[in-house]
């Protein structure tokens, strides 16, 4: 009868072991989780104020803008221009 006891008090501890081992790794996988899900949260805000800031950079008031100071670009005149078609036919001068 000892024996059993002694066999049966091994398995309940080292069922009681088992638990507070499993407990503690689903403790941590759940506050890694909350973990990742904040910085997934944090990284659509960054992505929000990305798609922003570079709606605003290309807006073409901006470009144009640019273009001027810093190229010294300039639209061109009416005689500057060249009309080409594309239908298959060789163009004309």
């Amino acid at each position: 009868m000892t024996r059993l006891n002694v066999l049966l008090l091994i398995l309940v501890v080292a069922c009681a072991l088992g638990v507070v081992t499993s407990q503690h790794k689903a403790r941590k996988l759940f506050v890694d989780l909350q973990y990742e899900k904040e910085r997934a949260q944090q990284m659509d805000v960054e992505w929000g104020k990305l798609q922003l800031e570079q709606s605003t950079l290309v807006m073409p008031a901006r470009v144009e803008r640019l273009a001027r100071q810093q190229l010294q670009m300039h639209l061109p005149t009416s005689d500057q221009m060249h009309l080409v078609r594309i239908d298959g036919s060789e163009a004309q001068p």
